[in-house]
């Protein structure tokens, strides 16, 4: 069936092209194509052409679904999480598939030029028009384009009728009246330029070659979204007009709607907007996506510095484009059932000591309808990928040929369960942009959305009388097909080629498997931290709705319970002092602790061990070092928060620290540093850290040598030192009973000795400083392309001890900058694709805060970037700014905030200190008063106290490689 379009990737992350950031969720093809005939034409649409018409599954009821006589559909769906809020997709059934072959990049291009003014509309009106009603761009307006559809998308921070009738205006002139004027496009041509040179990386690459090894001759492999440069550069106004008029269509339309609003007067509004929508020209013509052709096995090495050492194998065949049904669901539920199995057997052995692998899993992918792919993937240390190969041959093998045992069907059975069953029970709690999300994808893959309800009663059915033999048929061809196609990622050169891994892999499918070992039985044994303890004290503070609960132990407990979320409770607790115990003028050990703390286990099980003897549960519970203090954190349901609690003291008293984990780290270590030093940004995220904090190693990125000195039995004794000291400080917040959380901690983290004061953090390691002014910017280098460079400047402001009022005014002033960086430099001198601005006010280190400048751009161009920088800051400077800008500033701030605060994540941090830090609570209450009253005097003031030319500190990172 169409339901799944995504391409398993190993080396190479997803991407598809947008506005805000380059997301590409698969690959592309070629093929030639008339022009479409310049004739508007009639529009006849089918009578139903919703998934649900050819298929024996039931729609979701609560959402409407309509068809104007233009042909444009739309999906309308209530909901109230967050109150108040709505979220608007806008699908174009196009994207790069469709393009001719000289308007290669053109579907990407035109999503840009739909922002860039339309009939009614200026140029550069369209985003402060959305700003000025609260929308920030990227976080609440965006867009992507994909291989097969272009999404506009909008989040409303409100649903009243002039925030949402200018939404449906701005989007109805977007569809039908861009007015792609020649200027605009040659303006427009350097931002995309540099969103290609930007996204010029390693992985991106690898995906290319990825494309040309399982789809050559298809369309496919010759279509990425981002195009041919030479297109994009030279591309006359005629041709974005062809495939706009083609493609920007009524028939191809389909409108989103979620929210909290009225579905009847939403849909009135809709067919209002939209109703005298009409094409202007014929339909564009489909893409021939090609055939898969006959494939002997195949191997494709791709070498590049930078990129992860992987291999994946596939197995391709022809897409299944059958109707999405109950039959084909209950098939791919045995055949995830059976991959589930065997992706645990592959963690396992990556987890184990002296692993085979970094890494390994395996699916089963369709492609936007071009290829269905069985796919076993395997990431390892450079020079070890024989036995890697092996193992991941070997062990998909095993389960082809002894299928999988009963105990381990169960079990997935079980999880498998339990996610659908948490997904009814929190169904009426759903967040509006995740359904918005789950909407756009179930009509881009011509899916049925169905209730979480169905889903459970599907799944029951079908695994009522399932049995290892029928998920063993279903699992078995996701290994069969053309090929097996090979695909070997390396930074280095792999010694016989091509030649050497195909007969590896030939050698390693001689080699004869055995069954599976059986599994011990297990029980979990951390239930008992000695008697319960009963508070001896609780305050209610009824304003924010918090409990707030001491223990003889000093145990100290917050508490928010609220209905954002039904069934969700998240938790935080915080102990010791962090990397305040660290030196900070050298490395220390400490600096590997949460690399072991989590996926070391507990003392008495390893990570594998928890998840088999937990199984059913739900839960996520994490261990790691923060600035001053232990972080542990959960989520959980109420049935599940008494055992959620034991997992987390469990981690606190008993932590696993085991050797395997660290051999792991230490094993991919070196391929992070070369894959981070292969771009601009991650060449800076290496060394920013510790050149901000004035050469403080505790923020520092550890070198190699550095990190490969680190051993586990001087790691295990800091460690436990480190979570040994302090008193406890624990936030839970969600669906919650509140006796129940005090029930849950008394017989936990209150059971425990009395743990006295936290160690002090010496004179030096309480303080951190902002580095000295640079004359000339500090050269840093990448390995990466000689085209690639990026600039920074940063000042220093301060920080947030006590009083959050100067960071949410510095919080509004970033936001203006960020405003003026998006206008002069991405829109009027292109000399950036994605400039940014960005800052942080430290709540640990007095005075420590800055704000830094950062953006990609080719290395002669970073002179004029600082010269444009300062020309900007200099203005925030001398002038203030205007209402209007202010407004587009500080209202899209608001919003965040208010939408923030029917989040439960929201009140987990704000409650977080609640007792050790009380007058935190004040800050809470004044949070959206501070940001609201901020004036254009007080940025103007803010602006020349702190972004001042003497105290900027600057840098650059360009290429080690020569410029050709």
């Amino acid at each position: 069936m169409r339901s799944a379009r995504r391409l398993l990737l190993v080396a190479a992350s997803g991407l598809a092209l947008s506005v805000g950031a380059f997301s590409l969720p698969a690959p592309v093809l070629a093929m030639a194509f008339a022009p479409a005939a310049v004739q508007a034409e009639t529009q006849v649409p089918p009578s139903d052409p919703w998934a649900q018409a050819a298929s024996d599954i039931p729609a979701d009821p609560a959402v409407r679904y309509g068809l104007l006589p233009n042909g444009m559909r739309y999906a309308l769906l209530k909901n109230a999480t967050p109150p108040g809020q709505a979220s608007f997709r806008l699908r174009i059934d196009a994207g790069s598939l469709m393009e001719r072959d000289d308007q290669q990049g053109l579907a990407h291009f035109m999503e840009h030029m739909a922002f860039n003014g339309t009939k009614d509309i200026p140029e550069n009106e369209m985003l402060r028009i959305l700003e000025r009603l609260g929308l920030a761009f990227g976080a609440d307006t965006n867009a992507f384009t994909s291989f097969d559809q272009t999404a506009y998308m909008l989040e409303l921070p409100n649903t009243q009728d002039e925030t949402v009738d200018t939404s449906l205006y701005v989007m109805r002139q977007m569809m039908g009246d861009a007015l792609m004027a020649a200027e605009a496009i040659d303006a427009e041509r350097g931002v995309i330029v540099g969103e290609e040179r930007t996204r010029d990386t390693p992985q991106f690459r690898v995906l290319k070659t990825q494309l040309g090894l399982l789809a050559p001759g298809q369309r496919l492999s010759q279509r990425l979204p981002i195009g041919d440069l030479e297109v994009i550069r030279t591309a006359p106004r005629d041709r974005f007009v062809d495939f706009y008029d083609a493609y920007y269509r009524p028939s191809r339309a389909t409108f989103i709607a979620v929210g909290d609003f009225d579905v009847d007067a939403m849909e009135a509004k809709i067919r209002g907007v939209f109703g005298d929508w009409t094409p202007k020209a014929a339909d564009g013509p489909e893409p021939d996506l090609g055939q898969v052709a006959q494939r002997e096995p195949q191997t494709s090495i791709i070498v590049a510095p930078g990129v992860q050492s992987s291999i994946q194998i596939n197995w391709i065949k022809a897409p299944d484009l059958d109707p999405d049904t109950a039959a084909e669901r209950a098939e791919a539920t045995r055949r995830n059932l059976g991959l589930a199995v065997l992706n645990r057997r592959l963690g396992e052995l990556a987890r184990a000591d002296n692993p085979p692998f970094l890494g390994a899993n395996a699916g089963y992918q369709g492609l936007f309808d071009t290829l269905d792919a069985g796919v076993l993937a395997v990431a390892f240390t450079p020079g070890e990928w024989k036995r890697a190969l092996e193992t991941v041959e070997q062990e998909a093998r095993r389960l082809s040929q002894y299928g999988v045992t009963e105990a381990e069907l169960q079990r997935e059975i079980t999880e498998y369960r339990t996610g659908l069953q948490n997904a009814v029970a929190t169904a009426a709690t759903r967040s509006t942009p995740a359904l918005a999300g789950a909407l756009l994808n179930a009509v881009n893959a011509d899916s049925v959305f169905s209730t979480p309800q169905d889903s459970l009663a599907r799944f029951e059915a079908t695994v009522a009388d399932l049995t290892p033999e029928q998920v063993n048929a279903a699992v078995r061809p996701v290994f069969e097909g053309q090929g097996p196609l090979v695909l070997f990622t390396s930074p280095v050169p792999v010694e016989g080629g091509e030649a050497a891994v195909t007969a590896a892999l030939e050698a390693s499918r001689q080699v004869a498997v055995t069954a599976p070992a059986a599994q011990a039985e297990l029980k979990w044994p951390y239930s008992d931290f000695g008697p319960a303890a009963v508070p001896e004290a609780r305050v209610e503070v009824a304003d924010l709705g918090a409990t707030l609960v001491r223990f003889p132990n000093g145990t100290l407990l917050n508490i928010k319970k609220t209905d954002f979320r039904d069934d969700q409770i998240l938790i935080s607790a915080s102990t010791g002092i962090g990397s305040l115990g660290m030196p900070t003028d050298r490395f220390s050990p400490l600096s590997a602790a949460n690399t072991v703390l989590n996926s070391g286990g507990l003392g008495k099980l390893t990570v594998d061990e928890i998840n088999r003897v937990l199984a059913g549960h739900v839960f996520t519970t994490s261990i790691s070092q923060g600035v001053d203090s232990y972080n542990l954190g959960g989520a959980t349901r109420p049935e599940d928060l008494a055992l959620t609690m034991q997992i987390l003291t469990a981690y606190l008293t008993d932590p696993g620290l085991r050797p395997a984990p660290l051999q792991q780290a230490k094993a991919a270590y070196p391929q992070s540093l070369e894959q981070r030093a292969s771009t601009p940004g991650g060449a800076l995220g290496l060394k920013a850290g510790e050149l901000l904090a004035s050469g403080d190693k505790r923020a520092g990125t550890p070198t190699n040598d550095e990190f490969q000195s680190v051993e586990i039995e001087t790691l295990r004794e800091e460690i436990k030192a480190a979570l040994a000291q302090g008193p406890i400080e624990i936030t839970v917040v969600g669906d919650v009973d509140v006796d129940a959380v005090i029930a849950a901690v008394g017989s936990t983290f209150a059971a425990l000795p009395p743990r006295g004061p936290a160690p002090t953090p010496t004179a030096e390691s309480a303080q951190r400083r902002f580095p000295d002014p640079t004359a000339t910017p500090i050269r840093l280098t990448h390995t990466g392309q000689a085209t690639q460079a990026l600039g920074v400047v940063a000042w220093p402001t301060t920080d947030q001890i006590g009083d959050r009022t100067t960071s949410r005014q510095l919080g509004v002033l970033q936001a203006v900058l960020q405003l003026r960086l998006n206008e002069e430099i991405r829109e009027k001198q292109a000399i950036a694709y994605s400039p940014s601005a960005s800052g942080t006010t430290s709540d640990t280190f007095a005075g420590y805060g800055y704000m830094v400048v950062a953006a990609e751009t080719p290395p002669e161009s970073l002179t004029k970037l600082f010269e444009a920088v300062d020309l900007i800051v200099a203005d925030l400077r001398d002038n203030p700014v205007g209402d209007d800008e202010l407004n587009r500033a500080r209202r899209p701030a608001v919003e965040r905030l208010r939408r923030s605060m029917a989040d439960n994540g929201y009140w987990l941090g704000q409650l977080s200190e609640a007792q050790s830090n009380p007058a935190s609570l004040d800050q809470t209450r004044n949070n959206i008063a501070v940001l609201e009253a901020v004036t254009a005097a007080d940025l103007q003031r803010l602006a020349q106290q702190y972004l001042k030319p003497e105290t900027a500190w600057r840098a650059e990172v360009v290429s080690d490689k020569p410029a050709q």
